[in-house]
């Protein structure tokens, strides 16, 4: 409870600091989550715990900015700011930008540079992404994406990626369905898996069902 309030003071302190600074002109939306298990490229970051998370988005144009915060089981807490343009050419959108994870720690925060493209097929949609970590100069993580609403309530949607730690290399993929409730309200069941080495954490499979509200 003491991390997931931390995060919570944390988010706040960024969206005040964010929205104080947003155009009238751009759109602003808000988030919040919750989950069983928090997971990120095959780790769980709460230790097979449940999670409260949180955030806030801005967009004007094709430049976004936002900020998020969930409680994490090594830190204190974890809060992202993000920011970059998302430039739109025929059925291809790209997305340009920078993502700093924060911790209250300074060995553990860092800053990475991502670039991705999603192309919209005539149902669905594929992808890929790329991320360089800045102070990590040899970490680095890729995928390929993929989305497919069966209904218009229901959408499956995947990736694999593989997560490159200085040299230590390890595949993740992931499968899952979202069920949109409604335009506010979204459940989401994810299943992943990774190779990961048994004495870096073990590799299991791993389900997060996650409750989403954007408003």
């Amino acid at each position: 409870m003491k991390k997931i309030l931390l995060a919570a003071t944390a988010l706040a302190a960024a969206t005040m600091a964010f929205a104080g600074s947003a155009s009238a002109e751009g759109t602003v939306s808000y988030n919040i989550a919750v989950t069983n298990d928090y997971v990120f490229r095959g780790f769980t970051q709460t230790d097979g715990s449940p999670a409260i998370q949180g955030g806030v988005d801005y967009s004007n144009g094709m430049f976004y900015a936002g900020g998020w915060a969930s409680n994490v089981d090594f830190a204190d807490y974890e809060v992202d700011l993000y920011a970059g343009i998302k430039p739109v050419v025929g059925a291809a959108t790209f997305d340009l930008g920078l993502v700093t994870y924060q911790y209250g720690d300074e060995t553990l925060n860092s800053t990475e540079a991502k670039a991705a493209v999603t192309y919209a097929l005539p149902k669905g949609s594929i992808g890929a992404a790329y991320f360089h970590n800045i102070d990590f100069d040899d970490t680095t993580y890729y995928e390929i994406n993929a989305a497919y609403p069966v209904t218009d309530k229901l959408t499956v949607s995947g990736a694999v990626g593989e997560q490159d730690l200085s040299g230590l290399k390890y595949s993740v993929g992931s499968i899952g369905v979202t069920y949109a409730f409604n335009p506010t309200l979204a459940l989401d069941a994810r299943f992943s898996d990774t190779n990961i080495p048994e004495w870096l954490e073990p590799a299991k499979p791993r389900l997060a069902v996650t409750l989403k509200a954007v408003f």
